[in-house]
């Protein structure tokens, strides 16, 4: 019975991968039915991030999950030099699109890639990293944690982390279908990590100061916390 209860537990883990796995291609179609899926103005913690850059003097910046770029243009348009990455064709060819309007395409690099894997960046190379609600993707604790490993590997000294993420407090959080962990697939298909204040202290363990500011977005609204990290 205990050999059979493990296999079963295997076998879930892995239906659960896959699920997760298929998220990429979700997000694929979602950005191709909808060239502006979140807007095009700047996000809140986009415009609060660039004045922090703006105060310090961070102006290499690397932005994680770069989507179809309403807060990448907000960025370059301040005078920021942005590497932004997203894991879909259909995102970055949305923010190449708006490049070629705007002329920012000196000020922007779009780069596909899968945060999962290395960041293909040496050691400390950006002033700062910015990230609107990625790490609250279908990402597991693990990944979460190497993920918080390589960005700060890639910051220069007293580089920043800012990033947001949607918390366990938020109404979503709960609802849906349960995929391990904090992680829901809510309505429209896409899995949330929730974040929970552990996890965020749990993430900062390897910089040297955190900072949390919670705040709402969007029309439920979604209860998301504002973390800033320094290296």
């Amino acid at each position: 019975m205990e050999r059979e209860a493990i296999d079963v537990t295997a076998a879930e883990a892995s239906m659960e991968k896959d699920v997760i796995n298929r998220q990429q291609p979700h997000w694929e179609v979602v950005f191709e039915k909808a060239c502006s899926r979140f807007g095009d103005e700047p996000s809140y913690p986009a415009r609060k991030a660039a004045a922090i850059f703006e105060k310090e003097g961070k102006r290499k910046i690397l932005e994680l999950g770069s989507g179809q770029g309403r807060d990448t243009c907000f960025f370059a348009s301040k005078g920021f030099h942005v590497h932004a990455l997203d894991y879909t064709e259909s995102g970055l060819k949305a923010l190449k699109e708006k490049l070629q309007s705007t002329g920012l395409s000196d000020s922007i690099v779009p780069l596909k890639h899968d945060v999962r894997k290395p960041l293909p960046f040496e050691n400390d190379t950006f002033d700062a990293c910015y990230s609107h609600m990625l790490y609250c993707m279908a990402l597991t604790t693990d990944e979460l944690e190497f993920l918080s490993h390589e960005v700060k590997r890639v910051l220069k000294p007293g580089g920043l982390n800012i990033y947001t993420a949607r918390s366990t407090r938020d109404a979503q959080c709960g609802t849906g279908t349960h995929r391990g962990e904090d992680m829901y697939e809510i309505v429209g298909g896409f899995i949330v990590h929730f974040f929970s204040e552990e996890i965020v202290r749990h993430l900062a363990d390897e910089y040297e100061s955190l900072e949390v500011e919670e705040f709402e977005e969007g029309e439920l609204p979604r209860k998301l916390y504002l973390v800033t990290m320094r290296k």
